[in-house]
């Protein structure tokens, strides 16, 4: 009898808004340190100034993922997106390990 009600919970507009915005702020987050990471590993400068260029393009990536995580078409799309692009980034970085390069 409860799992109905349970389901209704979750799938309100107020449980999309609470998914959504704990997309934007943590994931987004996530996202964010990931492209610093990735950015400071590939960005073609010196060391200083990729760390730097990396560190201030992270705050537009993370701008883009929340207002992503409110434009996709659902919460759960939402967090499959920002998490993959996570993955990503974070394996990119921490791929060349022949190069003795660390974010």
């Amino acid at each position: 009898m409860a799992a109905p009600a349970l389901y209704r919970l979750f799938r309100s507009r107020s449980a999309e808004l609470v998914s959504r915005s704990i997309a934007a702020l943590f994931g987004g987050y996530l996202l964010a340190f990931g492209f610093t990471a990735f950015f400071s590993v590939y960005l073609p400068f010196s060391r200083p100034n990729r760390v730097v260029t990396a560190s201030l393009l992270c705050f537009a990536v993370w701008v883009a993922a929340a207002i992503y995580a409110f434009a996709a078409r659902s919460p759960t799309r939402a967090w499959l997106v920002l998490v993959i692009t996570t993955a990503v980034a974070y394996s990119a970085a921490y791929l060349p390990t022949e190069w003795r390069l660390r974010p």
